[in-house]
């Protein structure tokens, strides 16, 4: 069955790709049966496999023909084709977090386009992303798919509303497939060509599953027995026989009747998914997966701040018996005559809590979630925080009755729910006049500036405990993140205070307290405390971590880093790379080839993922000989911490150094770099050696 499957692939590899054929043939023909991928699980899903292999040379044979990612002919809308490395580690904090708790691939055709985006919105309301491939027949017999019905209802579709167009064929669900083993590689650290240990990962870590929409094919069927082999469940809207697999997972078909109601319920059953969704008594939906929703001007009914009008967001701490638990406030003149008018309006929110386990330290944890809290409501957008922020509500969320009093109710119910360990009473109070939005700004700005000052006085010897991030541990089980009040997680996501806080919400969590204990080197950031708690968190995998150094024990990395620090040997120094840079680096390896060699779990010495606000950090390689190690890095980078970085240089008595760096308009192979080094004196030729 496999070498038949093989030939089909083959045959239609040729008609694409013609010179490729002779070596299909050697690769999939000449190589004895021995040899052929044999699963535990018999021929059926020994030819899923073989359907899986083909289906990748098939796409990759139209890449290289140009001819992927694939346009819709009806729409001229294109799909999203392959999965980029860079993005499947952007999303990577929100796979190990529990904010996004799944994925679904939706393969077909719902009977009409209301029932396709009922079904969507569910799963986005659970914060699952999905994958959407394959056609069939709707209830009119026309041959669509879900992304044309979609896209008929104006969904807004994307990675930043959880809903991606892989292709238009069921070939394309191999792209949802290759997620799921580049999940095992990237943050499981498993190794290319262990199909056990993939297996098992996808099965027992990547919470996948299908919802095959419309009657079953050939393809369809093969395609179903390889993800079988993932661990992964198909639901159907169409009988099908029930396949029970042992110990893997099922493909059954749910009794619809007159809707589709069951099928997303039926599938978190038996993939076993717990999701608790917090949703705030509102009109509209809510979840993690609206907040990639764009608001632009045509759409907008009326929008707040922004420049265009005074805003701002402020947290203060008050007794419990000052203020009264899920009060709305609105503080303003005519102010349901005005919203109703749309257009702008000045805004300002104080949220007031109180809690037995509060503490001022927690006021600007809170306020960051604000963000969270608005951007998840469907139609409703936020950007910035403190005095800089952005509102805007659309005409749709309008008219499904959003009301001003309705922001105060997101942020009394979400900061409950986020923050339940430590805020016992939440009021909110929202200021709509001019007058009174600058009056109680200026009392924000005050305490603003009090926090920073506060914050920017802390330091790695002023506090002798740590915190870890275990989160990651659910994809990549060895890695442990320390952070420091100068070291802040690899994700950018989680700083000190951050974890601090994230301790008091839930003390059996993710974030735990680390005794430093007695230095062991202080230049290098070793303490014996943190020695020991690596050793029993990471099930003895790493013994050893130096904060400050990427020459000798560096720290671990998942794979959700913001940037990769690597050395340059021949430059003396090192260079920065953040993820989403796709050009080449001075060591000759694009960010993909870099990831794959620092994630994982292992500690990697000469290379070390880091968050893009520890290169300010006075303690950013330390040990090495700190900023003026740095000899390249990418433009965008640059630019975005140009700012700070120009104050570090004047604090260590190199204040031209940030354009003495070299990026990549001036040198991306070695030799141009050493050239731009050379000319301009930069200090890392002079310094001892890293090695």
């Amino acid at each position: 069955m496999s070498k038949l499957i093989a030939t089909a692939a083959i045959n239609a590899a040729h008609g694409l790709f013609k010179t490729a054929e002779e070596t299909l043939r050697e690769m999939l023909h000449d190589v004895p049966d021995e040899k052929l991928w044999k699963p535990y699980l018999g021929e059926a899903l020994d030819s899923g496999m073989a359907t899986l292999f083909c289906e990748e040379i098939i796409l990759a044979m139209r890449y290289l023909n140009g001819q992927e990612p694939a346009t819709d002919p009806e729409t001229g809308y294109v799909y999203n084709g392959f999965i980029t490395d860079t993005i499947q580690r952007n999303l990577g904090i929100q796979l190990v977090d529990g904010r996004m708790p799944g994925f679904a691939a939706i393969i077909g055709a719902a009977p009409d386009a209301e029932i396709a985006e009922k079904i969507v919105r569910e799963l986005q309301e659970k914060n699952i992303l999905t994958f959407l491939s394959g056609t069939a027949k709707d209830k009119n017999g026309k041959l669509t798919n879900v992304t044309q019905q979609l896209l008929s209802r104006k969904v807004e579709l994307g990675w930043d509303t959880y809903i991606v167009p892989l292709g238009p064929d069921t070939e394309h669900t191999i792209y949802a497939l290759d997620w799921s083993i580049r999940a095992s590689m990237i943050f499981g650290g498993n190794k290319p060509g262990d199909y056990k240990a993939h297996l098992r990962y996808t099965k027992d870590r990547v919470f996948a599953f299908a919802l095959v929409l419309g009657e079953l094919d050939d393809v369809k069927w093969s395609t179903g027995a390889g993800a079988i082999n993932f661990g992964y469940p198909a639901i159907c809207d169409t009988v099908v026989p029930v396949i029970h697999p042992t110990g893997v997972c099922t493909y059954e078909h749910v009794e619809v009747e007159l809707d589709h109601s069951k099928l997303v319920q039926r599938a978190f059953e038996v993939r076993g998914l717990k999701v608790t969704v917090a949703k705030p008594p509102i009109p509209v939906s809510y979840g993690p997966a609206f907040e990639g929703e764009r608001i632009r001007k045509e759409d907008m009914f009326i929008e707040f701040g922004g420049q265009r009008t005074p805003a701002f967001e402020w947290v203060r701490t008050k007794e419990l018996e000052e203020i009264e638990d899920g009060k709305v406030i609105l503080v303003g003149t005519d102010i349901e005559e005005r919203y109703k008018a749309g257009g702008r309006m000045p805004l300002g929110i104080v949220v007031d809590v109180a809690g037995r386990e509060m503490q001022n330290d927690f006021e600007a944890i809170i306020e960051r979630k604000f963000h969270h809290n608005i951007n998840e409501a469907q139609g409703l957008w936020h950007m910035g925080q403190r005095d800089i922020v952005w509102m805007r509500i659309s005409n749709q969320a309008y008219k499904d009755g959003i009301s001003l009093e309705h922001i105060g109710t997101i942020h009394n119910t979400m900061t409950h729910n986020r923050f339940k360990s430590i805020v016992d009473k939440v009021q909110v109070t929202l200021y709509f006049d001019e007058k009174d939005v600058l009056e109680m700004q200026e009392q924000a700005k005050a305490v603003y500036r009090e926090r920073d000052h506060r914050l920017s006085g802390m330091t790695d010897e002023t506090v002798e405990t740590y915190y870890s991030c275990l989160l990651c541990q659910s994809f990549a089980p060895s890695h442990v993140c320390v952070i420091s009040p100068e070291r802040l997680g690899l994700c950018g996501a989680y700083n000190w205070l951050d974890c601090k806080a994230a301790y008091s919400i839930d003390p059996t969590g993710g974030n735990q307290p680390i005794a430093k204990g007695e230095a062991i080197d202080a230049k290098q950031g070793r303490w014996a405390g943190v020695d020991e708690y690596l050793k029993n968190n990471s099930a003895g995998a790493v013994e050893s971590l130096n904060l400050y150094t990427i020459m000798d024990n560096p720290m671990t990395s998942c794979g959700c880093f913001e940037c990769i620090v690597a050395i340059i040997p021949e430059a003396n120094g090192v260079m920065l790379v953040q993820r989403g840079h796709t050009g080449e680096t001075p060591i000759g390896m694009k960010f993909s080839t870099l990831a794959g060699t620092v994630g994982g779990g292992t500690q990697n010495p000469g290379f070390s993922g880091i968050g893009v606000n520890f290169i300010t950090s006075p303690k950013f390689l330390f040990a090495d000989g700190g900023i003026k190690r740095i000899v390249w890095m990418t433009k965008n980078l640059k630019e975005r911490i140009a700012e700070d970085f120009k104050q570090r240089c004047e604090d260590e008595g190199v204040p031209g150094l940030i354009d003495k760096i070299a990026d990549e308009t001036v040198a991306e192979d070695s030799e141009k770099l050493m050239e731009h080094l050379a000319k301009v004196g930069h200090p890392a030729l002079e310094m001892d050696p890293m090695f």
